[in-house]
């Protein structure tokens, strides 16, 4: 049988399981749109072609007339026939793949199967014994850091029907305000999308290199899959971070399980244990890197306070130099949004956390708050708003930021300096609607303040990192994270030269955290300033110390009426002095 044959048997294979889980409308409609499409000119199956699907697919023998058709027909029938994303994915994949990945004694490692129904509960436990130590793992010939379910080639697999049962059943044990049967408070959705990831990297990591066909969260169940993974990724060079941030999620769908009928199996407390044991040595074999301004500078990746702040207002300049000769344009209203976006990430403001950056929205939005979380109904949300028309003054609000709930739902507001104020004011008017009107998006119906390439807010964090990135490395700069300005911020105001400027306890406000967390993540030249700054003040310790009078030297000389191996011991002022002791009862009290 050719290749081109096999692959149209494992097509009609697919179809037929998709016809059992009731994803298309019928087996027979489905063939009657294909037979349209061809002009009744499709051939039927042979009798060999017939029993191969019944062997591989379990195929009911008594349908009838099964045609073979193209895989361009096929296509074209499930698209008319309404079916869901994910089995359009699935025939794409079969067409894309190489005529020598056609195999079809092994058709799972060509179309993952359906998932098989959810384990017995009274059989739900963990897979023991536990691994006592990491398996020996090196990077395979086909690694590729895009494994994960969410990248293209495997993305069909997330819409399979167990998968969305349980991501929906474990999303909503994670993120219900009220689950009892939960250890600590809900996840927020920054929360919920991060473990939603490291679930669907691992999962495509079973796939692919482990070569499981249906992918489900029963696979955390399995501590060898656990173990192998973590070794993937300390042969991969990543983080410890990295890693313990999946051992947490890890940790997190051990307790679903746990909270399900049948999850009260010993193993499960053992698994728990052998995680949080897990992350702790990881942490200790894997420390984090030591990074300092200088290697980060050396890298590509640091820029000085400095030069950081004249290149921002370079470019406050240029924009408004150019929308002053040549008008109004795209590229104009784009170079002024670049500059405003740069000015309210470093420059004029202690660095606010790009977070509430990307969610702030216009001032003339008056829809309810976008962010996902918030359950207050007469909140605004992170909003930029003009109080004051003549003279120009604005004002920011931050309800939504990381530490909103460690302080009591704190909001962090402040007037913006009249400079930020008039090149946001300038902005927002005619710059802003043309690049709305360009994108096709008249009017306000995008909220937010900074809009990507597409005229879209910056909802995914990433988007905006690489924004900046290219916007930096245009205007003369390095490739620098913009969170890393906080960083660089951090690192002038603890300086030894720091220059005149906010106080550090309102900086540390603005910008979200504290001051203990100034010294603890932020300030990178922490420990080696303090150090060389005490051995510094030694030296005028020192000279302090030689030039001070010392004290007269008490006198040592003892009586000559003493003689020498006997002492003198002062009693009380009835005996002043005693008999002379011999050594050995010296020795003798000694002992």
């Amino acid at each position: 049988m050719c290749d081109k044959r096999k692959r149209q048997c494992v097509c009609l294979r697919q179809v037929y399981k998709s016809c059992l889980d009731g994803l298309l409308p019928s087996y027979q409609a489905f063939y009657r749109v294909c037979s349209r499409l061809t002009k009744h000119q499709s051939t039927l199956l042979s009798g060999q072609d017939k029993q191969l699907l019944v062997a591989l697919a379990g195929m009911d023998v008594s349908v009838p007339h099964v045609a073979v058709v193209s895989l361009a027909v096929c296509c074209r029938a499930l698209k008319l026939c309404k079916v869901p994303a994910a089995v359009l994915h699935a025939f794409d994949d079969i067409r894309l793949q190489p005529a020598s990945q056609v195999v079809l004694g092994l058709p799972e490692h060509i179309l993952a199967p359906h998932a098989q129904p959810s384990p017995n509960p009274v059989q739900l436990q963990m897979t023991t014994p536990f691994p006592v130590t990491l398996p020996e793992c090196a990077l395979p010939a086909d690694f590729n850091k895009q494994h994960g379910l969410l990248a293209k080639p495997y993305k069909h697999l997330v819409h399979r029907a167990v998968l969305e049962q349980h991501m929906g059943e474990f999303k909503s044990f994670s993120t219900n305000p009220f689950q009892l049967n939960r250890k600590g408070i809900a996840h927020g959705s920054r929360t919920w999308q991060n473990s939603e990831k490291q679930v669907y990297l691992f999962l495509g990591y079973c796939h692919h290199y482990q070569q499981v066909s249906q992918p489900t969260l029963q696979l955390f169940l399995s501590s060898p899959l656990i173990a192998q993974y973590v070794s993937f990724h300390i042969a991969a060079g990543h983080s410890q971070l990295y890693i313990r941030n999946f051992l947490s999620c890890a940790r997190c769908v051990l307790r679903w399980w746990q909270s399900k009928p049948g999850g009260n199996h010993p193993s499960f407390v053992e698994g728990l244990e052998w995680l949080q044991t897990l992350g702790l040595q990881v942490a200790d074999q894997l420390p984090r890197p030591s990074k300092d301004p200088k290697g980060l500078a050396d890298a590509g990746k640091w820029m000085s306070a400095p030069r950081l702040v004249h290149l921002i207002h370079g470019a406050e300049l240029q924009s408004q130099d150019q929308m002053q000769q040549q008008g109004v344009t795209v590229e104009t209203s784009r170079d002024m949004h670049d500059a405003a976006l740069a000015a309210m990430t470093f420059s004029h403001l202690p660095p606010v956390r790009l977070s509430c950056i990307r969610s702030l929205v216009v001032p003339a939005y008056t829809g309810p708050c976008l962010h996902p979380d918030c359950k207050e109904p007469s909140c605004e949300g992170n909003r930029l708003s003009i109080t004051s028309e003549s003279p120009l003054l604005m004002h920011i609000q931050l309800p939504h930021h990381k530490n909103a709930r460690k302080w009591g739902k704190a909001v962090i507001e402040f007037d913006v300096p009249s400079d930020l104020a008039q090149l946001l004011h300038t902005y927002l008017g005619a710059p802003r609607k043309a690049l709305l009107e360009h994108h096709l998006l008249i009017g306000d119906t995008c909220p937010y303040v900074f809009m990507d390439m597409h005229g879209r807010g910056f909802v995914a964090a990433a988007v905006l990192t690489l924004y900046w990135q290219k916007w930096l490395v245009s205007r003369g700069g390095v490739p620098m994270n913009p969170s890393m300005c906080r960083q660089v911020f951090v690192d002038e105001r603890r300086s030894n030269s720091a220059t005149a400027g906010p106080s550090n306890q309102g900086a540390a406000m603005v910008m979200g955290h504290s001051v203990k967390q100034w010294d603890k993540w932020y300030d990178m030249q922490y420990h080696p300033r303090l150090a060389q700054n005490a051995v510094d003040g030694m030296q005028s310790w020192r000279a302090a110390m030689l030039q001070s009078h010392p004290p007269a030297a008490p006198d040592l000389t003892l009586s000559s009426a003493l003689h020498c191996g006997h002492v003198l011991v002062s009693d009380s002022e009835e005996s002043r002095y005693q008999s002379c002791c011999s050594d050995s009862d010296i020795d003798i009290d000694l002992d």
